[in-house]
């Protein structure tokens, strides 16, 4: 994949969706934002302007702290998946120092007042308030109980529970466990 990133989940939250540019399959553990050029693809896949001189070791950092702060959400126990941000507060500061570059202001509307998110960051550092942001509103309140870590065999990624029954990142994964499951089980039956 080296002329394109993965895109893990491309319907999932800019958070989310930015914490999956490290992933996992049969050849190993991947990182998306490996190189600036993969970082200015991913970013222009989110939907942001481009970033010629975008800071990549910021996006690497905010990242590893949005791992880090979902892991302890999530109560994520998968080994394979920890962050390279190890202490918590330390995340929290990241998430922090991005975020702060967003500020609550009143708008006045068509429909009436409205609390917006105005910012004079632009280029990536927009993207960085942005995501920071999201990442906030994601990890507390409401948002934070639909958060999930997908314990599919071998996977890493992060998701939000948007149906009562889903269980796992995507059906790939879906089909991963309930395979495991019944080869052990099966296994099981054939030692006694």
């Amino acid at each position: 994949m080296a002329d394109e990133i993965a895109d893990l989940l491309p319907d999932e939250p800019l958070p989310i969706r930015l914490m999956n540019t490290v992933w996992a399959d049969r050849d190993g553990r991947h990182d998306d934002l490996a190189t600036a050029a993969g970082l200015r693809r991913w970013l222009a896949g989110a939907g942001f302007e481009p970033a010629p001189k975008a800071d990549l070791a910021a996006f690497v950092r905010l990242r590893d702290a949005l791992r880090r702060i979902a892991a302890h959400v999530t109560a994520d126990s998968r080994e394979r998946a920890a962050s390279a941000m190890a202490d918590l507060d330390a995340a929290i500061a990241e998430l922090n120092s991005v975020a702060v570059a967003r500020t609550p202001v009143l708008v006045r509307r068509d429909t009436g007042l409205v609390l917006d998110w105005e910012t004079t960051a632009r280029g990536a550092e927009h993207a960085l308030a942005a995501i920071g942001l999201a990442a906030a509103h994601l990890f507390t309140g409401e948002a934070a109980t639909t958060l999930r870590a997908c314990y599919g065999p071998g996977c890493v990624l992060y998701f939000r529970k948007d149906h009562s029954r889903r269980e796992w990142c995507s059906s790939g994964c879906g089909n991963r466990a309930r395979a495991a499951r019944h080869y052990e089980r099966h296994r099981a039956g054939k030692s006694t």
